[in-house]
């Protein structure tokens, strides 16, 4: 365990020393699944964020005050929206809708060369959108009561890093 421990901070400081050395050169993602949804109308398509949906919103923008986000996109959902606003208001951003079904990666990937972007969608969409980064199957769809998971994706010169972490802050 030690050691899994000393790979993995050696593996963020060279991420961390090469994005200050190439930041042309660098992309970094942050994926996270929309904050808790208001689920008391089944009916309803499109809630919006409960209380504590709203407090894990505003949590996330905390957990990212130290990263200066080139751009926020957001599925066009009530919910997402939510969860991605604190973020992008804090950076001075609007949000940038896609949508997970049609997106083409290589265009993505152009569009957001070089930056820090943070990318709110869903439980099946989060994990196949980080996926297609990767360019294989490694991440399953999260389970519907985990709100908390990170996926960061680093692409340095074509070389691909991920990690994912789970962030609960109540």
């Amino acid at each position: 365990m030690k050691y899994f421990f000393l790979f993995t901070f050696a593996l963020l400081s060279s991420l961390t020393f090469s994005q200050e050395k190439t930041a042309a050169e660098t992309s970094t993602y942050y994926f996270i699944r929309h904050a808790e949804k208001d689920r008391s109308d089944q009916s309803n398509k499109d809630p919006h964020l409960t209380e504590v949906g709203k407090k894990r919103a505003l949590n996330w923008s905390d957990v990212f005050s130290n990263i200066k986000f080139d751009a926020v996109y957001s599925t066009d959902y009530n919910r997402t929206k939510e969860t991605a606003l604190p973020t992008a208001t804090k950076n001075g951003l609007k949000l940038t809708f896609y949508n997970p079904y049609k997106l083409d990666k290589t265009i993505f990937l152009n569009d957001t060369k070089g930056k820090t972007v943070l990318v709110v969608g869903h439980s099946n969409s989060t994990p196949m959108f980080v996926n297609e980064i990767l360019g294989f199957k490694k991440h399953e769809d999260i389970d519907d009561s985990n709100n908390g998971n990170l996926y960061m994706v680093t692409i340095i010169d074509g070389k691909i890093a991920d990690q994912v972490l789970t962030v609960n802050l109540h």
